[in-house]
């Protein structure tokens, strides 16, 4: 086929009304009950193939220790919930800055995407963008198998589910996690069996269905087992290896699980490591889980007994929970300094973590390990996540974006800073960036007296003839920079590379020859700054620090081929978005990303996003300027981040629609004198505003959001005219507004009175949590099961009813994810026949206030369509207010 040049362009024309096959939509990360697990299948699942990593699992070393303390032997897991939820993930990054970037690979040798829920799903695959962020850091990344406890959730047919065996020996299921994750390109599964319910029966069979899966995975992968279920099926943590675990570790000499994750209330680990010994394995594949979901480095632990002093560690270290660091934040600078305190240390410095505290850090006790061991070797010190997005230092976005593929390989030392004097500040910074989000900062004052060597990479590279090593930077001052090498010769001693030393307000890139230095391989990676004259506002931003092999310069990569919109969808006439496939290049071991942009009006080009993958979503783009086509281009980027040729994709947009009318009232039962606030609800293409109040004042108003004072007892009607250059829309609410002498007398008059609704997660979260005036102490309705939920309340006797509030997830401190959706409240005289009053969809408020024209009714009912924004079927409301008259 012929390939596309850069001045080739498909056009797809896209209808403005589509099949509902044809809509784009976002797509999520797989989650999964056991039967949809078992029906699951990536060709029949559209969003498969956009959840798929495409950087495999690099190898990676432990080099010698800065820390007097730190070890080679133990090991350490992280369980990590890295996104907010379980449901709602989005398969390629998002459209905002913050995002749990997690970036201390260094310190964990198997990292466990924590996740699974009753309400979602209980066997999650990791997100893609996580699988490419471990493999490029060489960590495997292990899914999850969570059968929550009953209080949670949790269903006991979901473990038989599981463990359904067909005659020739054969579990369907461990089929799938098999095939799950050979196709999403990850490492293994974490499986916690926590609910109760078991018999010794079952947990012989649970034995047999991992001895399976050990006999049927393909090399490489790992199947992690934690301390919950016992040999007689009960739930029972052992906080050790006894008897009454081993054999789902070992039994009778054969592996069942590669590794075992204690639970967290341990005391004697010798006994448990002893036991390791005695069936044959190493204690270090037993992790000593820690819980610090709730405290982080501020929770209480008797380190002495995994890592006792003077002493070999016991087993390796678990840590459940260390996202901690992101959801306790208030800032994405908040975050670095959490995690920065939680892994290495209140100094700052893995070298140095003595402390009077009693958290000194994991660098403490753990080696760091690196996967700079081959050339090319490229770092933008791009975190995954940015404010702006630049290429070669020109911005090419504005707003706010994460994917963690796209995450560099981070300094391996953080921070390792030498210096006679007060050192200078190094940070990763996001204020400024030659290539992604973000670039390495050093600040400070700068003098003879307090030079500073800030050591970075822990290395194995060998230096071939023609190597270079290139820098870029910006700084107003003198860059009074040098780039220090450590060979394997001599691993203590560095030699220090001269950086031109003139000014660079713009970014400056250096080119150093390393060809003296053939042979040698570079086992630390490093910068010294020094100045003979004082400069107290020394300030310098590392942009790429690149090494590579110039022998044999990389061609630059031509246009992809078939690129298509494979799906598309309009909304309102003004948003659009859509999904793009195209064929891999086939040199694509040299492809670092591909790269999609938007081309405006103007001509201009705006960064949407990147992906290692051959498939991209296009997030919603709203249209400028009742433009009538959009043009995409896709363009691959080499490991040297040269752009290739470009692929570009046409997109027409439909008519420019007239405007749709909507509007509500903050209030709709008031007393004489009283003002009313109208807010504009019409659809967003909207030019123009006619109002008419009914005995209002004023009467009439072409304002957006009008305030309108009524003075005379009466039942009044409100009429929105929206307008815009395609046409005009009309909407009418009679009798809307109420004004009465007795308004004043209005109240919650739901409160204590009786609910009922169509589940209860447990006895403390049943209906009447929802009407009991209180949202803190986690009073709240919960309900599982089959959607729609419906919460009822009967008001006693008839009530004058003029709005409701009501208080979801976020009102009690849950995650914002969990709020509701979609959901519709309806009144009844008789508790049979129902009127609908109330219909949202699309809510994200934590709180939600519904005004409605006066009706009567004694009964009152919510129902919950759509309970939270992603797939999380748990309704949750912690307050449901009806507002009225006591009659």
């Amino acid at each position: 086929m012929k390939k596309l040049g850069a001045s080739l362009l498909f056009v797809i024309l896209v209808c403005a009304v589509l099949s509902s096959a044809a809509l784009a939509k976002q797509p999520y990360s797989s989650y999964w009950l056991p039967e949809q697990l078992l029906n699951w299948n990536p060709a029949s699942d559209p969003d498969a193939a956009f959840n798929r990593s495409t950087i495999p699992l690099q190898s990676r070393f432990t080099g010698e220790a800065v820390n007097p303390n730190a070890t080679k032997d133990p090991k350490v897991m992280a369980l990590s919930a890295l996104n907010q939820g379980t449901s709602g993930v989005p398969s390629q990054g998002s459209d905002t800055f913050s995002a749990n970037t997690f970036s201390y690979w260094q310190y964990v040798d198997k990292l466990v995407y924590w996740g699974g829920s009753a309400g979602e799903g209980i066997i999650v695959p990791p997100s893609a963008d996580t699988i490419d962020a471990a493999h490029r850091n060489g960590v495997p990344i292990m899914g999850t198998v969570f059968f929550p406890p009953s209080v949670y959730g949790g269903k006991y047919e979901w473990v038989k589910q599981m463990l359904q065996q067909n005659s020739d020996g054969s579990f369907p299921a461990a089929d799938k996690l098999i095939e799950v994750a050979e196709y999403y390109g990850f490492d293994g599964w974490f499986i916690n069996q926590e609910t109760e319910g078991g018999t010794a029966t079952d947990a012989q069979l649970m034995k047999t269905f991992l001895r399976y899966l050990q006999d049927h995975k393909p090399a490489g992968m790992e199947i992690i087992w934690y301390d919950s279920m016992t040999k007689e099926g009960n739930i029972s943590w052992q906080n050790a290896l006894t008897d009454r675990n081993a054999m789902f570790l070992q039994d009778n000499g054969n592996k069942v699980s590669d590794s075992m994750f204690l639970n967290f209330w341990w005391n004697d680990l010798g006994s448990s490591a002893a036991k390791a010994k005695s069936l044959g394995r190493s204690p270090f594949e037993l992790f000593a889980g820690i819980d610090v979901e709730a405290k982080g480095y501020d929770t209480s632990l008797k380190w002495n007994l995994l890592f006792p002093e003077g002493k070999p560690a016991v087993t390796s270290l678990g840590i459940y929970r260390p996202d901690w660091s992101y959801n306790s934040a208030d800032s994405m600078a908040d975050f670095f300094a959490r995690e920065n305190q939680f892994w290495v240390g209140q100094n700052g410095n893995p070298a140095n973590t003595a402390t009077s505290q009693a958290w000194k850090g994991i660098a403490n006790n753990v080696i760091e390990s690196s996967p700079v061991d081959q050339l090319p070797f490229t770092t933008n010190f791009n975190t995954g996540s940015g404010e702006k997005f630049y290429v070669h230092g020109q911005q090419v976005r504005d707003s706010g974006w994460n994917n963690r593929s796209l995450q560099d390989v981070l300094p391996t030392w953080r921070w390792l800073t030498e210096s006679k004097g007060n050192a200078l500040t190094p940070s990763l910074d996001w204020s400024d960036a030659y290539y992604g989000g973000s670039s390495l900062k050093v600040s400070g004052t700068l003098s003879s007296a307090n030079a500073t060597h800030l050591k970075l990479y822990q290395t194995d590279l060998k230096i071939e003839p023609a190597t270079k090593l290139s820098i870029t930077y910006k700084t107003q001052n003198k860059p009074s920079m040098k780039v220090g090498l450590a060979f394997a010769d001599r691993p203590d001693q560095f030699v220090f590379l001269d950086v031109k030393d003139k000014k660079a307000s713009g970014w400056t890139t250096d080119i150093l020859n390393l060809t003296p230095y053939k042979g040698k391989r570079i086992v630390a990676l490093s910068l010294y700054f020094d100045s003979k004259e004082i400069i107290s506002d020394y300030d310098i931003h590392i942009g790429q620090i690149s090494i590579q092999k110039n022998a044999n310069p990389v061609k630059p990569l031509e246009a992809v081929e078939e690129l298509n919109v494979i799906q598309s969808d309009f909304r309102g006439g003004i948003y659009g978005d859509a999904r793009l496939k195209w064929n891999a290049l086939d040199n694509d071991k040299e492809v670092q990303q591909y790269e999609i942009y938007r081309v405006l009006p103007d001509g201009k080009e705006t960064w949407v996003g990147a992906t290692t993958n051959n498939v991209f979503y296009v997030p919603e783009m709203k249209r400028i300027n009742a433009e009538q086509a959009t043009v995409l281009k896709v363009v691959a980027v080499n490991a040297k981040y040269e752009r290739g040729q470009a692929a570009s994709v046409t997109i027409q947009w439909p008519a420019y629609p007239k405007p749709e009318a909507g509007f509500k009232a903050d209030a709709t039962l008031i007393t004489p004198g009283q003002q009313v606030h109208f807010t504009d609800l019409s659809s967003e293409v909207t030019e123009g505003w006619s109002w008419t109040f009914e005995n209002g004042s004023p009467a009439v108003s072409t304002e957006q959001n009008p305030v309108v004072t009524y003075d005379k007892e009466g039942t009044y009607n409100v009429t929105l005219t929206a307008t815009n250059s395609s046409g005009q829309d009309t909407v009418t609410k009679q009798a809307l507004i109420t004004v009465s002498r007795g308004a004043s007398g209005i109240k919650n008059v739901a409160l204590g009175k009786t609910a009922t609704a169509d589940h209860a997660c447990g006895p403390a979260e049943d209906a009447g949590k929802a009407i009991d005036g209180k949202v803190t102490d986690n009073s709240k309705w919960c309900a599982l099961g089959n959607q729609p939920h419906w919460l009822q309340v009967d008001l006693g006797k008839e009530h004058q009813i003029s709005g409701f509030v009501i208080k979801h997830a976020e009102s009690g401190g849950e995650w914002s994810g969990f709020n509701t959706s979609d959901y519709s409240i309806q009144v009844s005289a008789d508790g049979v026949n129902w009127s609908d009053v109330v219909h949202v969809q699309g809510n994200t408020a934590a709180e939600t206030s519904d005004a409605i024209a006066l009706v009567k009714a004694r009964y009152v009912k919510l129902n919950v369509l759509k309970p939270t924004q992603g797939g999380d079927t748990a309704a949750r409301i912690y307050e449901f207010e009806v507002h009225g008259l006591q009659p």
